[in-house]
């Protein structure tokens, strides 16, 4: 079930815009996320047009029952407020809060500032002493606060609120507490008096004659005070009465206290008896909802719907070129080279798997017969590019052209990296996606190679502060000849292509492949043969395709020289240690 969004503010004011609007309110009980959200899903029609509840109670006695207490101001604010909170979140709907005694002064504030906070429409208080018990047990002593006390604790609220459209509520006991009429109406005076929002007077009766004759008074009661607060039913015992015949006595809010909870109640009694009974459960299954049903309701198909997105995007293939011969490892393939007894490629198998990626291709050529030692790895495949001697990286790449039908992660057969790093860049919005690290700006020693810079697009609000952090780096140059003075970013050697951004890759690879005349777009190689990847991802950028950036604050090292083998060792043996 899709829950709409709504602000706070607009929670709140939101029972008494249906009370504008309509002039009166539908109210059902729940007393957790799942009741709230089948109050809210309700639906029927009649002649046409359709109707729902209006609102949500959140009551007292079935807070308590689920909790398996009785309803005697046991069940602490805490706790209420937890089951209120759990209710907002999946539910939009006016919430109208059983507020007990409200308890002392200062207790009735602290519940105002919380429930506000959440977004609830209204609370309301009933006027007996703390502790309170059920107005529906007929062999409870049910004793009533002074009036003038309890409009002093109504005056407190008023003042602590701070939206006027949430609605404070007195509930008169005097009909349930057997002190009549006369005293109802008294206590209605002093309540309205002070302030109240509503009034909701109270019986226990099937036939209740003296709320009846409350209702028809209520306007001349309110007449004194050149004011009528919302007036409030609750038709428990007497609910022979219809919504309309109460609303044509006056009512404005018409509350269904507590019908989900003692209608899951005697559904789990008799499930549970028969299942005891039979020793098995098939009886039941066609009296209660399937599984399938449950999840599709809590929301469970779409984080199904995003397990499967996940693993579609696990199954995009990790495209490791490594078929060149290095000019500084010369006896061996640079992926095979050994960090603290084991070479490069099986740290980066490791660290791709525990990202939960599955589908590694490693291109080789140079040496290819020494990368038989990873044969038995069962998430590797071996692509070999003959032509490496005549080539560079970039048609090592392309060599796993056919591995690209649904995008792939490009990885450099020479680093290492935070395994949440390819995580971040599958879950990017955009084609093409290069990782990219500004650290080497703040880096004032000599860099004894030539990196991959990067040149970012300049914007006009560049430098001002933002609250939005989702904007991603446009890259407008990128290559080894950039001026570091210039230079925003390095290239860290990973890259994500959708499926689009790789057939933007295969396609200008295929026209500049077969296209002579092409070939002197890449500056920076001798020939097209010899054109690095970044040399490509320029080409990309010059014919007016965006490629992103993704910037990356550590997480990962670069393998160039004997000497970052060994730093890298120390720290993989320092974080073991840790």
């Amino acid at each position: 079930m899709k829950k709409h969004l709504i602000s706070v503010p607009e929670r709140i004011s939101s029972l008494k815009n249906i009370i504008d609007q309509k002039n009166s309110a539908r109210i059902m009980e729940a007393h957790s996320g799942i009741s709230a959200m089948i109050v809210e899903s309700a639906k029927t029609t009649n002649n046409r047009i359709d109707f729902e509840f209006d609102g949500i109670w959140e009551s007292s006695l079935t807070d308590s029952a689920t909790k398996g207490m009785p309803d005697a101001s046991i069940i602490g604010t805490e706790s209420r407020l937890h089951t209120i909170n759990e209710i907002a979140h999946v539910t939009s709907k006016p919430l109208i809060v059983d507020g007990d005694t409200g308890g002392s002064i200062p207790q009735f504030e602290f519940l105002i500032s919380n429930l506000e906070r959440l977004g609830v429409s209204s609370v309301i208080i009933e006027d007996k002493i703390f502790p309170k018990r059920n107005s529906l047990d007929s062999s409870a002593s049910q004793e009533l606060e002074n009036p003038e006390i309890f409009a002093n604790k109504i005056k407190s609220g008023i003042d602590k609120k701070s939206n006027p459209d949430f609605l404070i509520v007195a509930r008169i006991e005097s009909l349930i507490a057997g002190t009549g009429l006369k005293d109802a109406i008294n206590r209605a005076e002093h309540y309205i008096d002070a302030g109240i929002d509503g009034i909701m007077i109270h019986s226990n009766e099937k036939k209740p004659k003296d709320l009846i004759d409350f209702a028809k008074k209520y306007n001349s009661i309110c007449n004194k005070f050149g004011k009528r607060p919302i007036l409030v039913s609750v038709p428990t015992t007497y609910n022979n009465y219809t919504e309309k015949s109460l609303i044509d006595l006056g009512f404005n809010i018409i509350i269904h206290a507590n019908h989900l909870l003692r209608a899951s109640h005697q559904a789990m009694k008799e499930t549970a008896q028969i299942i005891l009974n039979d020793g098995k459960s098939e009886r039941v299954d066609k009296h209660i909802t399937p599984v399938k049903e449950i999840f599709q309701f809590v929301g469970h198909d779409k984080i199904t719907e995003q397990d499967r997105e996940n693993s579609v995007k696990l199954r995009t293939p990790i495209i490791i070129p490594s078929a060149g011969k290095d000019p500084i490892f010369t006896k061996t393939p640079k992926s095979l080279i050994r960090i603290n007894n084991k070479p490069i490629i099986e740290h980066q198998i490791e660290l791709i798997k525990s990202a939960g990626f599955k589908n590694i291709v490693l291109v080789n050529g140079y040496k290819s017969e020494d990368f038989s030692i990873l044969s038995k790895n069962a998430n590797l495949k071996m692509q070999i590019h003959t032509d490496y001697k005549n080539t560079h990286i970039l048609h090592s790449l392309m060599a796993a052209k056919p591995q690209m039908d649904n995008g792939f992660i490009l990885l450099f057969s020479d680093i290492l990296f935070d395994s949440k790093i390819l995580k971040k860049l599958i879950n990017i919005k955009s084609d093409i996606v290069l990782g990219i690290d500004n650290s080497f700006t703040y880096n004032n020693q000599k860099i004894d190679k030539k990196l991959d810079l990067v040149v970012r697009k300049k914007s006009f609000q560049e430098g001002f502060r933002s609250l939005n952090n989702e904007t991603l780096p446009e890259i407008t140059k990128i290559g080894k000849n950039i001026d570091p003075k210039i230079s925003d970013y390095e290239f860290i050697g990973i890259a994500y292509f959708s499926n689009k951004g790789a057939e933007i890759l295969k396609n200008i690879f295929l026209e500049l492949n077969n296209n002579l005349n092409s070939k002197n777009n890449f500056q920076e190689a001798k020939s097209f043969e010899m054109a690095s990847i970044t040399d490509m991802i320029q080409e990309i950028i010059d014919r007016g395709y965006l490629v992103n950036g993704i910037e990356i604050r550590q997480g990962w090292r670069e393998i160039h020289s004997p000497n970052d083998i060994q730093t890298v060792e120390k720290e993989i043996k320092s974080l073991d240690q840790a």
